[in-house]
């Protein structure tokens, strides 16, 4: 066989297994059957968009005590709990509960830059159960825009989502999926496939590990943070 075909079917096989082997692995990475095709609260948010990745962990902390790490994420916040060289600035996340970051709602604003020039939308905020971050950017740029009025015409509007489910041993199962729409669509799909998907992989299997090691190091403390932030809360609003 020629050389180049030889380079050619080498390049082909290399491309049929990510396809058809590494490819559904990433993408369903530890979510149960189950688990990929149950519906969410972020379906909707994005119109006309594709699923992407549905990832799963199990935690052994209660959602209570998972659910105040990932309400004060953010590159001016506590970080991501990935690899921080490459998401947060090579700033370290957060190591502890900051009761100053815990007060989030939809609408609010996550930035992903230290400058605050990017950012993610909170879409959807359910206490303790649900957290969807919205990701709206014209491309090559990525300057953000506003969904809701026209598009550019080459943009990526996608949602990346936290779902916490307790456990019948007081654990909790925290999936997250992903919503996208994009244009020109067969380009961006190329990249997410090449380059974005798994990357994301990359990134999500370590802030699963954070977490899990952030929550259940001490679940009853930060449970008790939670409370009494619920007791300010309410005795300021006397």
């Amino acid at each position: 066989m020629p050389t180049k075909w030889r380079g050619g079917a080498l390049l082909a096989a290399g491309l049929a297994g990510y396809q058809f082997l590494l490819r559904p692995h990433y993408e369903t990475w530890g979510a149960t059957e189950a688990e990929v095709n149950a519906p969410y609260p972020d379906d909707g948010v994005v119109p006309d968009a594709r699923r992407g990745a549905t990832m799963a962990t199990t935690i052994a902390a209660p959602p209570a005590a998972v659910w105040p790490w990932l309400v004060q994420m953010g590159v001016d916040r506590a970080g991501w709990y990935s690899w921080d060289r490459l998401d947060n600035a090579g700033h370290q996340s957060a190591e502890r509960i900051h009761p100053e970051w815990q007060h989030l709602a939809a609408g609010d604003r996550l930035a992903s830059v230290p400058d605050g020039s990017r950012w993610f939308d909170v879409a959807v905020l359910e206490p303790q159960r649900t957290l969807v971050l919205r990701a709206s950017m014209s491309l090559p740029s990525a300057k953000p825009f506003d969904p809701s009025g026209e598009l550019p015409c080459n943009y990526s509007d996608s949602t990346w989502s936290f779902h916490l489910r307790p456990t019948s041993d007081g654990g909790t199962r925290l999936i997250t999926t992903s919503r996208v729409r994009s244009h020109p669509r067969w380009l961006t799909g190329l990249v997410d496939w090449l380059v974005w998907n798994p990357a994301h992989w990359v990134m999500q299997i370590k802030q699963f590990r954070e977490l899990r090691r952030r929550a259940e190091a001490n679940p009853a403390s930060v449970v008790g943070v939670l409370s009494s932030l619920d007791v300010a809360a309410v005795i300021g609003g006397v």
